[in-house]
């Protein structure tokens, strides 16, 4: 008989399901919904909300097809493991019904919020205890309910994330993890626990937060309700759950000092482990539990976020008519004019407050247009070299905090699908990336089989991870993408300044 592992990868664009054997390392099945991207509703501006119980629906129809596909027999799969959007706010009462829509991770109606409890509970306790600034996370945004709501607020049971919420549909019980708790700003660590001042601070009441669990282990076991929305037998346990960031890295086998991973989806990131605590003395980057985290082994993920990466060029795409082309061929009309778009550059910075702008509404601007010289494909290319150059801005940051930068690991997915983006990469921050057939979904997978013990280690769960391409440098462009990179900064600067 298989032994078949399910990862759930619970975005903000869509939710996709993979069945991994555990034995061959390899993915039996997978499925992604909604073919088009999940629609994220703005009621005010700055606001980004979803409903929980779709991703619900999404995590049941994927299921169903994954099981179908693989011809799955009873007893087969042996875990689940969630991988889910960081920072989101989810409220559910004693009923386990949800009160009120999800406020997700580019929401920025509490930045001021979070501005006043840098300042109040000072910035050098903020970041030697909570190595960030409250900013915009979750702890912030359930002090924006309080005040905002309290009738919401006077209902609430527990606040879940986003995975919290799926793993409470499948098993009934209610936890999060340590990861999790640092992600919402809630870990002081010091103490390697609850932020008590935090929670004190905000006015907030502790029992609202679940229970903490590690990473990896059983954290509940499917029920017999969901088992049959979902086409599975009860009892099959969770063993597994992380925010889509630390299981990027995690998916990427990242998990020792000095090794780095990145993505360019919805959001672009870079995603450092680190033994040492290391915070950014602005908070433009922000230092999270690790999912192999121990208190007498410490392991840290230091997390550069870009809220305006893919979902500039879905802008883009949906402004060239959407359905009348794809993203390759936008790849390939960006690629018809030379580096740099002819002096076009792309502040890309239109989807919330960014974290390395110190949660400022920058906006996306494009710069320089002339209506002589330029048009659609120079645009692309723009937009394109814009995202990296925020990254690069921000990879920066990275660097000036010590953390060693030399090879970088990806899933060939998303933007890094593009050899453009690919090339703007390696030679703009001089680093060779990595390309892995993988996802946050197999990640999850991978993490469930540790959970359960079917792995020893990393190692192990490991083996089948196929590596499919290194990008490295090229001198000769190498000044180019610098002169590009030079002119965004500069563009930068004068929007700021």
């Amino acid at each position: 008989m298989r032994r078949l592992l399910i990862g759930y990868d619970l975005g903000s664009s869509s939710v996709k399901t993979t069945l991994l054997d555990a034995d061959s390392g390899k993915v039996v099945a997978s499925e992604g919904l909604p073919k088009e991207e999940m629609t994220i509703h703005a009621p005010k501006p700055d606001w980004a909300e979803q409903d929980p119980e779709l991703w619900w629906k999404y995590v049941q129809a994927t299921t169903r097809e994954v099981v179908k596909k693989g011809a799955v027999k009873t007893g087969e799969i042996k875990a689940i493991g969630i991988s889910y959007q960081m920072h989101g706010l989810v409220l559910v009462d004693k009923h386990g019904e949800i009160i009120r829509p999800a406020i997700i991770w580019c929401d920025s109606r509490a930045v001021e919020i979070g501005r006043r409890a840098f300042q109040e509970m000072g910035e050098a306790y903020c970041l030697q205890h909570l190595l960030n600034s409250p900013g915009n996370f979750t702890a912030s945004k359930l002090k924006w309910v309080k005040e905002n709501e309290p009738a919401s607020y006077e209902r609430i049971h527990k606040i879940m994330l986003p995975g919290d919420f799926i793993a409470m549909k499948l098993t009934d019980e209610i936890r999060t993890s340590e990861t999790g708790l640092s992600e919402g700003v809630f870990w002081d660590f010091t103490t390697n626990g609850l932020s008590q001042r935090l929670v004190d601070h905000y006015g907030l009441d502790a029992s609202l937060l679940p229970e903490a669990v590690p990473s990896f282990g059983i954290q509940g076991t499917l029920t017999e309700a969901a088992a049959q929305q979902l086409g599975l037998q009860a009892g099959i346990p969770v063993t597994y759950r992380a925010g889509d960031q630390p299981n990027n890295a995690f998916s990427l086998n990242v998990l020792e000092e000095g090794e780095l991973a990145t993505t360019a989806g919805t959001s672009g990131t870079i995603y450092g482990v680190s033994t040492k605590p290391l915070y950014d003395s602005q908070s433009r980057v922000n230092t999270f539990v690790h999912v192999n985290h121990k208190k007498n082994d410490p392991r840290f993920g230091v997390l550069l976020c870009v809220n305006g990466t893919g979902i500039l060029n879905s802008w883009l795409k949906k402004l060239l008519g959407n359905d009348k082309i794809n993203y390759e061929q936008m790849n390939e009309l960006a690629m018809q004019v030379p580096i740099g778009a002819e002096g076009l550059s792309f502040i890309p910075f239109g989807n919330g407050a960014e974290r390395i702008m110190e949660n400022k509404q920058v906006g996306a601007h494009l710069s320089r247009l002339n209506l002589l010289q330029h048009d659609h494909r120079h645009v692309l290319r723009a937009g394109q070299e814009g995202i990296v150059s925020a990254l690069t801005y921000g990879f920066k940051i990275m660097k000036d905090m010590g953390l060693n930068l030399q090879t970088v690991k990806a899933g060939k997915a998303n933007m890094f699908l593009s050899p453009l983006f690919r090339e703007a990469f390696v030679n703009m921050n001089e680093v060779s990336l990595e390309l892995y057939h993988t996802d946050g979904a197999q990640g999850a997978a991978r993490g469930a089989g540790i959970g359960l013990g079917i792995y020893a280690n990393a190692a192990e769960a490991f083996e089948g991870l196929e590596r499919l391409q290194v990008v490295d440098p090229v001198a000769e462009k190498r000044d180019a993408y610098h002169e590009v990179y030079q002119r965004w900064e500069n563009t930068l600067n004068q929007l700021l300044f």
